[in-house]
Formats: structure tokens, C-alpha cells, sequence
């Protein structure tokens, strides 16, 4: 699809789910793409259409406007960090973005949410730091920020005058300490300079958070949570000790012996024997799921646990103004005409 942004068409793709129906008003997740890539090899990696599926909700992925290393591919054009040329206003873009979904599907405004990797983190943080508020919360591949980089006494610091977030936000971040494309400790590209732990603290003090997060390790991950900060805001992240620029994927392993426990296969019970002491928390992380948890769990301590997927009610059709009678009707929205369901189909390479 295109949006009209400051008199240029943009580009985007939006994933529905089956259950959509244009009736009830649904959540709304943006999905920003990273350096060299595009919006649909963002979906392919990072799966937020299949999550999407599961639960219920809308996805959009929208697309920057530099150009990428490689046909096909694109980068976000970050306020005070890019300098290359050709680059639009982006803010504006995701801004003019928001409204077109209000306007296209039936969106519940108090839950709209946005997730990016690497160059489209980002993006989605400078975003944030801008001022706007339309997010309900976000979340960071590799990618978490708190205002451009700058040199105190030696030392690289967010630039506090940089970032004025609207209001606390909840925030959820993946870092891998093994990252050479976003290092982890700092450093790398005129762009990162700061490391991953300085940019969390920066957003505690920034949602007003308390505590010191309780860091716990199960194998190779930490997983931190700041449960008390203001206007009930919180900030999760999982570093992997082991963990590069690449997204994260559970282990195959894992993955296999948590379906064969779903579907109640033979062996399950094995497993749990070997297991005698239950877990802090579930390493095995899917950064999109666990994302979706975290979001539709606001006012909820339990962020970590799975989350059972929504139900929804089935249906076929949407209308172009679902949004403005959405907001007239108070829950509901009424149409007749059909939905061009969308799915993501191929994939750019070495997003940064």
C-alpha cells in the first residue's frame, strides 16, 4: 500500500488476520525494518505476521527512505545520525502512518504498538525521543537508543536535551553481547557509540523507573525487569550472553520438547522429571511473541509467562473509514467491503 507523507508517496505492507472482521476494533503493531532491508523481509524475519495470526491483530511494516547497499532494499533516514542524502522526513512518515491505519482498518488507539530491528529500532527510538505518543508501547531488536551519542569527558553518553518522550512508555529490549554491527559495551559506528546498558538506564530514569531491575540468568540469557516506574510504564530486556546482530531464534531442541508438551506427545514426562527446579524465567525467546506478551500484558506483573492466544471473531470485511466510525460508535465499526489479505513472501539480506 502507499501513504501520502508530506506530499510523497510512501511505501508500506500491513498483514490482516483471517479472524479480522472490520467489527471489532483491533491492536495494531508497526513493524520497522533495519538498514538494507525492506518491509517484507522484515516480516519474514522477524515473524510478527505469524503472531499476528494467532492473536488477532494488524501488522504494518513500513519502508525508509534511503536507499540500501543492494537493489530492493532501503534504510531509515534517523533525525541528527544520517547524512546521507536523498532522505525524507521519516517522523513525519510514521505519524501519517498511524492515521492512515486508524482511517483504513478498526484500530483500538489505546493499543497500537511498534517493534524495530537494528537501523529500524533506531528509527522507532528517535521516534519516541521526537515526542510523539501514539504508541502504547515498543519494543528493540538490537537497536534500543535514548538520543544521539555524545562525548562527556571521555565517556559516550545519550544526549539528554535529545530525547523528551511524551509520557513513560513501556519498553522491551533484545541486546546480544556478541553484536559487532551494535556493540553491546559501545562503540562501532558514528550512530551507536554508547552501549546497550547505558541506553536501558537512560530510559529508566526517563519513565522514572525504581530498582535495579532483578537481573536473572537461566543458560545464556538475562532477563531484567524494571516492574515500577511512572504512570505504571515498565522496561523489560533479554541479553544473550551468546547472542550476535542476527534476531533471536529459540533452539531448535527447545523448541521441539516445548511442542511435544503442547500436543502432550510421549516423553513429556521424561523431560519434566530431568527438570526438577522450575526456571526464573522461560529462556527459550521468540522476540516477536514475546513482545506481544509484554504488550497485551500492560497491566500485568506477569510478562514473562506465555501468553494463550486471543480469540477473535471471524469475518470478511473492512471499511476505509472503519477508524472514524470507530471512534463515533465507542467498540465497533461496520463495512461491506472486502479484505485484501496480505502475507509476506520474500526477504532482504544483512539488515544492520
Amino acid at each position: 500500500m502507499t501513504i501520502e507523507s508530506d506530499g510523497v508517496a510512501r511505501s508500506a505492507v500491513f498483514f490482516i488476520p483471517s479472524s479480522y472482521s472490520g467489527k471489532d476494533k483491533v491492536p495494531v503493531v508497526f513493524d520497522f525494518h533495519g538498514s538494507h532491508s525492506n518491509p517484507r523481509g522484515q516480516l519474514n524475519r522477524s515473524a510478527w505476521d505469524k503472531v499476528a495470526e494467532k492473536n488477532g491483530f494488524i501488522v504494518m511494516a513500513l519502508q525508509g527512505s534511503l536507499p540500501g547497499n543492494s537493489t530492493g532494499t532501503y534504510a531509515w533516514n534517523v533525525p541528527y545520525v544520517t547524512t546521507q542524502a536523498g532522505g525524507l522526513d521519516e517522523i513525519e512518515f510514521i505519524e501519517d502512518a498511524v492515521e492512515e491505519a486508524k482511517e483504513e482498518f478498526c484500530v483500538d488507539s489505546a493499543r497500537i504498538y511498534a517493534s524495530g530491528y537494528s537501523g529500524g529500532g533506531r528509527m522507532l527510538s528517535a521516534y519516541l525521543c521526537s515526542g510523539h505518543d501514539e504508541f502504547a508501547a515498543a519494543g528493540f531488536v538490537h537497536s534500543l537508543r535514548a538520543g544521539r551519542p555524545m562525548e562527556v569527558d571521555g565517556k559516550w553518553l545519550p544526549e539528554q536535551a535529545n530525547c523528551n518522550p511524551a509520557r513513560p512508555i513501556s519498553i522491551m529490549a533484545f541486546a546480544g553481547v556478541k553484536d559487532d554491527a551494535n556493540p553491546y559495551a559501545g562503540g562501532g559506528g558514528p550512530y551507536w557509540q554508547y552501549g546497550f546498558k547505558i541506553a536501558v538506564q537512560r530510559w529508566t530514569e526517563l519513565d522514572g523507573c525504581k530498582g535495579n531491575g532483578d537481573p536473572k540468568t537461566v543458560d545464556d540469557v538475562t532477563f531484567s525487569l524494571y516492574g515500577a516506574c511512572k504512570n505504571g510504564a515498565r522496561i523489560a530486556s533479554y541479553v544473550f550472553a551468546n547472542g550476535t546482530h542476527v534476531w533471536p531464534r529459540p533452539a531448535p531442541a527447545t523448541e521441539a520438547v516445548l511442542t511435544a508438551a503442547r500436543e502432550g506427545a510421549a516423553g513429556v514426562t521424561k523431560v519434566a522429571a530431568v527438570t526438577a527446579v522450575k526456571p526464573a524465567f522461560d529462556p527459550n525467546v521468540d522476540p516477536a511473541s514475546r513482545m506481544w506478551e509484554f504488550f497485551s500484558k500492560a497491566d500485568s506483573t506477569d510478562v514473562i509467562a506465555t501468553a494463550a492466544p486471543a480469540t477473535a471473531k471471524s469475518g470478511t470485511a473492512v471499511a476505509s473509514d472503519c477508524g472514524k466510525q470507530a471512534d463515533l460508535q465507542g467498540t465497533t465499526c461496520n463495512s461491506n467491503q472486502p479484505i485484501d489479505t496480505r502475507r509476506s513472501v520474500q526477504g532482504g539480506q544483512d539488515a544492520l
